[in-house]
């Protein structure tokens, strides 16, 4: 299973916000949306960061009180780690175990085409291995 494959479940949009938006305003919006990440991008198409609820969580920690008037790009990740549409289902898992990354921008070129989230691999790769386990089991009863 690719990317792609798991894109095709989920809606288009991508989920954006300006890098100097209120930390206190995309709290609200990451709650409206339900959504636990937003790409930060200062035109609509680049990738300029990527904020999260950890993100909020530790610049709580480290800001306090003043935390929801600084800016996004004051605590957004800069170093943004990406895959590809036709990247494997396992490949993204690896990466995102090893890097304790639990959303992923998926970029076509130069293109964000969707964000994917650790519990969008884990759901696949547990239909993957239920399949196999009735196949499995299929063959085992065929045998007998």
């Amino acid at each position: 299973m690719r990317v792609s494959d798991l894109l095709k479940g989920k809606t288009a949009t991508v989920m954006m916000v300006q890098p100097t938006l209120a930390v206190g305003a995309l709290a609200e919006r990451l709650r409206s949306a339900g959504v636990g990440v937003m790409i930060v991008s200062h035109d609509g198409h680049a990738l300029d960061g990527i904020i999260s609820e950890r993100d909020i969580a530790y610049g709580l920690a480290e800001h306090g009180a003043t935390l929801p008037v600084l800016q996004v790009k004051d605590l957004m990740t800069k170093t943004v780690i990406t895959c590809r549409p036709d990247d494997t289902v396992a490949e993204v898992s690896k990466v995102m175990t090893v890097r304790r990354i639990r959303h992923l921008p998926v970029k076509e070129g130069d293109t964000i085409v969707g964000v994917i989230s650790i519990g969008d691999v884990l759901k696949s790769r547990i239909s993957e291995i239920e399949l196999e386990a009735n196949v499995l089991r299929d063959i085992a009863i065929a045998v007998r």
